[in-house]
């Protein structure tokens, strides 16, 4: 029997102008389709000229000047409709769908979808099935007690990874479903009996216990900051906000 984390999966990345969902846009995206370990992937890249201007701080990280997103940058409207109806594609063909850190990842588009289609992520999923694997949560539950960061290059770094070009969204991509694909081989014995399925809603149970977690240790910190439980997808905004 071929496990899940040896058959055919797909992965999700963007970069952005920022780190707020609400308010920051997307700059490039990647969707990568991969059918067995160490396959030749079958990526997918979009450019995106945001709009909006790109912070130097936001360009550092991943290289994407204000100018070149001008330059070679589609407009966002038929981008996002593009990768919805990926994204629908590859979950209609019942491939798992890596996104590291989904909450961000996958509540950005759907807010950009909603900015320049006036629609939502749900609509172009309603009528198939999402399945999401988001190594960090994965990781942060498997192996709990273990210190450190939990970024994409330290995942990368404590499971033998390769990433090759971080930041880039086909390089991010690629490598969160590498990631994916060594937790499920280290972790064999509590997870190859689990379908991807069944990991899509025991990772909304984890996330929010790890949530939960998390704002319990900003509260003793004497820093309270409220950490959303919702995974993969954060709720939209009351109009009013």
């Amino acid at each position: 029997m071929t496990h899940w984390f040896d058959g055919p999966l797909a992965a999700f990345d963007t970069e952005t102008t920022g780190v707020d969902v609400e308010a920051d846009r997307i700059v490039s995206a990647a969707v990568v389709v991969q059918d067995t370990p160490g396959g030749r992937p079958r990526i997918t890249r979009w450019l995106v000229n945001p709009g909006i201007p790109v912070p130097p701080a936001a360009t550092e990280v991943h290289g994407l000047t204000d100018d070149h997103l001008q330059r070679n940058g589609r407009w966002p409207a038929p981008v996002m409709e593009e990768i919805a109806r990926s994204l629908a594609d590859q979950c209609a063909a019942s491939r798992p769908l890596v996104v590291m850190n989904a909450p961000f990842d996958l509540t950005i588009l759907d807010r950009e979808l909603r900015r320049h289609r006036a629609s939502s992520l749900a609509r172009y999923l309603e009528n198939v099935p999402l399945c999401v694997l988001d190594p960090r949560v994965l990781d942060k539950h498997l192996d709990r007690y273990r210190k450190g960061r939990r970024t994409l290059t330290d995942l990368c770094a404590q499971y033998d990874v390769a990433l090759e070009g971080a930041h880039d969204a086909a390089a991010d991509a690629l490598a969160a479903m590498e990631v994916v694909r060594a937790v499920g081989r280290r972790f064999a014995s509590r997870l190859e009996r689990l379908s991807a399925a069944e990991l899509h809603t025991l990772q909304a149970v984890w996330h929010a216990a790890q949530a939960r977690g998390l704002q319990a240790w900003f509260a003793r910190s004497g820093v309270p900051e409220p950490v959303d439980p919702a995974w993969p997808l954060r709720p939209d905004l009351p109009a009013a906000a």
